[in-house]
């Protein structure tokens, strides 16, 4: 019996949408992380991008748990000396609510040549309206259990 491995031809990806104001940060990244990675898949190959399209909506609404808002710090250099910048959680929702989902997911893939592949099929957006209709995502739940 050989073993069976994926070729870049025999790919087919999926699309969904996740409601982002319906969980937390960590679940909905680790989610999101998964279905890019294509680990759902009963073909899933490690050097073979098989992931799915993900269309997260609402990131305006985020939730985080305990003290995050105040204590999440994110940082960004200029490239001179002394040049650190350091801005909070609540801060980065205040400016660009999409970079927070983003960083987060970007920071639960392998980093290889994959990455910006990945990272390319997932579609955050501010508000509910999005120009993926055409390709018919699922809705994707996922509820907290209390």
């Amino acid at each position: 019996m050989k073993t069976f491995s994926l070729k870049q031809a025999d790919v087919s990806r999926k699309w969904h949408i996740i409601d982002a104001s319906d969980t937390t940060l960590g679940r909905l990244s680790t989610v999101a992380a998964s279905l890019l990675l294509g680990k759902g898949k009963p073909s899933v190959t490690s050097h073979v991008d098989n992931g799915d399209f993900i269309v997260i909506i609402n990131s305006d609404n985020l939730k985080v748990s305990g003290n995050k808002l105040i204590s999440k710090s994110y940082f960004r250099h200029t490239g001179h000396p002394g040049a650190l910048h350091e801005r909070s959680l609540e801060e980065q929702m205040k400016l660009d609510s999409t970079k927070v989902i983003l960083t987060a997911v970007r920071g639960m893939l392998p980093d290889n040549k994959l990455r910006a592949g990945r990272l390319a099929r997932l579609k955050i957006y501010t508000g509910s309206d999005h120009p993926h209709a055409p390709q018919q995502p699922s809705p994707l739940s996922l509820k907290e259990k209390k």
